[in-house]
Protein backbone atom coordinates (compact mmCIF):
# COMPACT_ATOMS: atom_id res chain seq x y z
CA UNK A 1 0.00 0.00 0.00
CA UNK A 2 2.51 2.43 0.73
CA UNK A 3 4.01 2.07 -2.67
CA UNK A 4 1.17 2.70 -4.46
CA UNK A 5 0.26 5.90 -2.46
CA UNK A 6 3.95 7.04 -3.24
CA UNK A 7 3.29 6.82 -6.60
CA UNK A 8 -0.71 7.83 -6.65
CA UNK A 9 -1.51 4.47 -7.72
CA UNK A 10 -4.03 2.18 -5.53
CA UNK A 11 -2.75 -1.56 -4.54
CA UNK A 12 -4.05 -2.95 -7.94
CA UNK A 13 -0.95 -1.37 -9.57
CA UNK A 14 1.49 -2.66 -7.92
CA UNK A 15 2.94 -6.43 -7.88
CA UNK A 16 5.67 -7.64 -5.02
CA UNK A 17 7.99 -10.00 -6.12
CA UNK A 18 11.37 -11.53 -4.45
CA UNK A 19 13.86 -9.33 -6.23
CA UNK A 20 13.45 -7.63 -9.26
CA UNK A 21 15.17 -10.93 -11.15
CA UNK A 22 12.00 -12.70 -10.26
CA UNK A 23 9.57 -9.78 -10.98
CA UNK A 24 11.63 -9.91 -14.37
CA UNK A 25 11.26 -13.57 -14.99
CA UNK A 26 7.36 -13.11 -14.46
CA UNK A 27 7.09 -10.20 -16.91
CA UNK A 28 9.04 -12.13 -19.97
CA UNK A 29 6.43 -14.97 -20.15
CA UNK A 30 3.32 -13.20 -18.91
CA UNK A 31 3.66 -9.90 -21.05
CA UNK A 32 6.48 -10.05 -23.79
CA UNK A 33 6.49 -13.77 -25.36
CA UNK A 34 4.85 -12.77 -29.07
CA UNK A 35 5.88 -13.35 -32.02
CA UNK A 36 7.26 -10.32 -32.64
CA UNK A 37 11.09 -9.74 -31.29
CA UNK A 38 11.19 -8.12 -27.95
CA UNK A 39 13.43 -5.47 -28.80
CA UNK A 40 16.66 -3.70 -25.76
CA UNK A 41 19.74 -2.29 -25.99
CA UNK A 42 22.29 -4.64 -27.51
CA UNK A 43 24.63 -3.22 -24.33
CA UNK A 44 22.44 -3.23 -21.17
CA UNK A 45 21.30 -6.17 -18.41
CA UNK A 46 22.69 -9.24 -19.62
CA UNK A 47 19.67 -11.42 -18.57
CA UNK A 48 17.75 -9.81 -20.74
CA UNK A 49 18.98 -11.91 -23.59
CA UNK A 50 19.15 -15.16 -20.81
CA UNK A 51 14.98 -14.85 -19.97
CA UNK A 52 14.30 -14.31 -24.15
CA UNK A 53 16.22 -17.95 -24.37
CA UNK A 54 14.71 -19.83 -21.56
CA UNK A 55 11.22 -18.46 -22.63
CA UNK A 56 11.89 -18.62 -26.05
CA UNK A 57 11.00 -15.01 -26.96
CA UNK A 58 12.52 -13.99 -30.60
CA UNK A 59 14.52 -10.70 -29.75
CA UNK A 60 16.18 -8.40 -31.20
CA UNK A 61 19.31 -6.01 -29.77
CA UNK A 62 18.84 -2.59 -30.97
CA UNK A 63 22.53 -0.75 -31.17
CA UNK A 64 23.08 2.26 -28.97
CA UNK A 65 24.36 5.22 -30.15
CA UNK A 66 28.27 5.96 -30.12
CA UNK A 67 27.59 7.99 -27.00
CA UNK A 68 26.56 4.66 -25.54
CA UNK A 69 22.88 6.37 -25.85
CA UNK A 70 19.43 5.00 -26.05
CA UNK A 71 17.66 6.31 -29.18
CA UNK A 72 14.18 5.66 -28.38
CA UNK A 73 13.14 6.55 -32.21
CA UNK A 74 15.08 3.52 -33.50
CA UNK A 75 12.26 1.44 -31.11
CA UNK A 76 9.14 2.71 -33.63
CA UNK A 77 9.56 -0.70 -35.11
CA UNK A 78 7.17 -3.71 -35.20
CA UNK A 79 7.82 -6.10 -31.34
CA UNK A 80 6.51 -7.97 -29.54
CA UNK A 81 7.70 -5.62 -26.88
CA UNK A 82 10.53 -3.23 -25.67
CA UNK A 83 12.58 -3.66 -21.97
CA UNK A 84 14.80 -0.51 -21.33
CA UNK A 85 17.30 -0.55 -18.28
CA UNK A 86 16.57 3.61 -16.57
CA UNK A 87 19.54 4.24 -16.05
CA UNK A 88 21.08 1.88 -18.42
CA UNK A 89 22.81 -0.69 -17.01
CA UNK A 90 26.06 -0.87 -17.27
CA UNK A 91 26.47 2.11 -19.57
CA UNK A 92 24.90 4.26 -16.27
CA UNK A 93 23.13 6.67 -18.71
CA UNK A 94 19.63 7.62 -17.93
CA UNK A 95 16.71 8.42 -20.71
CA UNK A 96 14.65 11.88 -19.99
CA UNK A 97 11.14 11.08 -18.60
CA UNK A 98 9.67 13.08 -21.68
CA UNK A 99 11.70 10.63 -23.66
CA UNK A 100 10.13 7.51 -21.87
CA UNK A 101 6.84 9.45 -22.80
CA UNK A 102 7.95 9.26 -26.42
CA UNK A 103 8.51 5.77 -26.64
CA UNK A 104 4.92 5.15 -25.15
CA UNK A 105 3.37 7.68 -27.02
CA UNK A 106 4.41 5.34 -30.50
CA UNK A 107 4.21 2.10 -28.96
CA UNK A 108 1.23 1.37 -28.37
CA UNK A 109 0.19 -1.83 -28.94
CA UNK A 110 3.13 -3.60 -26.96
CA UNK A 111 3.94 -3.80 -23.22
CA UNK A 112 6.86 -1.44 -22.85
CA UNK A 113 9.46 -2.59 -19.80
CA UNK A 114 11.18 0.14 -17.83
CA UNK A 115 13.36 -1.69 -15.40
CA UNK A 116 14.78 0.55 -12.85
CA UNK A 117 16.81 -0.99 -11.16
CA UNK A 118 19.05 2.13 -10.83
CA UNK A 119 16.77 5.26 -10.92
CA UNK A 120 17.53 6.29 -7.48
CA UNK A 121 21.21 7.20 -8.31
CA UNK A 122 20.17 9.23 -10.98
CA UNK A 123 16.55 10.11 -13.22
CA UNK A 124 13.23 10.26 -13.05
CA UNK A 125 11.34 7.45 -12.38
CA UNK A 126 8.51 6.61 -14.96
CA UNK A 127 6.09 5.28 -12.50
CA UNK A 128 4.75 8.47 -12.94
CA UNK A 129 3.59 7.88 -16.35
CA UNK A 130 1.25 4.41 -15.18
CA UNK A 131 -2.02 6.17 -14.64
CA UNK A 132 -1.58 7.61 -18.65
CA UNK A 133 -0.02 4.32 -20.09
CA UNK A 134 -1.59 1.61 -19.96
CA UNK A 135 1.39 -0.15 -21.61
CA UNK A 136 3.62 0.16 -19.12
CA UNK A 137 4.91 -2.00 -16.54
CA UNK A 138 8.04 -0.40 -14.12
CA UNK A 139 9.90 -2.51 -12.34
CA UNK A 140 11.93 -1.35 -9.05
CA UNK A 141 13.98 -2.91 -6.42
CA UNK A 142 14.94 -2.72 -3.11
CA UNK A 143 18.20 -4.06 -3.62
CA UNK A 144 20.57 -1.43 -5.13
CA UNK A 145 19.41 2.09 -3.52
CA UNK A 146 18.06 0.78 -0.15
CA UNK A 147 20.99 -1.57 0.62
CA UNK A 148 18.27 -4.29 1.08
CA UNK A 149 19.58 -7.30 -1.22
CA UNK A 150 19.43 -10.29 1.36
CA UNK A 151 15.53 -9.24 1.81
CA UNK A 152 14.66 -9.93 -1.79
CA UNK A 153 12.14 -7.51 -2.68
CA UNK A 154 11.00 -5.59 -5.77
CA UNK A 155 8.12 -4.17 -7.12
CA UNK A 156 6.64 -3.67 -10.66
CA UNK A 157 3.73 -0.78 -11.24
CA UNK A 158 1.48 -1.55 -13.93
CA UNK A 159 -1.99 -1.18 -14.93
CA UNK A 160 -4.03 -3.75 -13.11
CA UNK A 161 -4.21 -6.10 -16.29
CA UNK A 162 -0.46 -6.23 -16.16
CA UNK A 163 0.03 -6.42 -12.65
CA UNK A 164 -2.98 -9.52 -13.09
CA UNK A 165 -0.86 -11.25 -15.84
CA UNK A 166 2.23 -11.08 -13.06
CA UNK A 167 -0.08 -12.77 -10.66
CA UNK A 168 -1.27 -15.60 -12.76
CA UNK A 169 2.50 -16.66 -14.12
CA UNK A 170 3.61 -16.03 -10.03
CA UNK A 171 1.19 -18.17 -8.41
CA UNK A 172 1.47 -20.87 -11.18
CA UNK A 173 5.09 -21.46 -9.46
CA UNK A 174 4.82 -20.71 -5.85
CA UNK A 175 2.12 -18.35 -4.28
CA UNK A 176 3.77 -17.51 -1.33
CA UNK A 177 7.04 -16.21 -2.33
CA UNK A 178 7.71 -13.21 0.74
CA UNK A 179 8.31 -13.78 4.18
CA UNK A 180 6.77 -11.21 6.79
CA UNK A 181 10.28 -10.21 7.78
CA UNK A 182 11.04 -9.18 4.31
CA UNK A 183 7.74 -7.47 3.79
CA UNK A 184 8.36 -5.40 7.30
CA UNK A 185 11.88 -4.73 5.89
CA UNK A 186 10.46 -3.04 2.71
CA UNK A 187 7.89 -1.66 4.24
CA UNK A 188 10.31 0.91 6.50
CA UNK A 189 12.66 1.46 3.71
Amino acid sequence: AAIARRFDLTPDHVFLGNGSDEVLGHAFPALLKHDLPLLFPDITYSFYKVYCGLFGIPHKPVPLDDHFQIRTADYRQPNGGIVLANPNAPTGVALPLESIRELLMHNTESVVLVDEAYIDFGGHSAASLVKEFPQLLVVQTLSKSRSLAGLRVAFALGQPGLIAALERVKNSFNSYPRDRLALLGAQAA
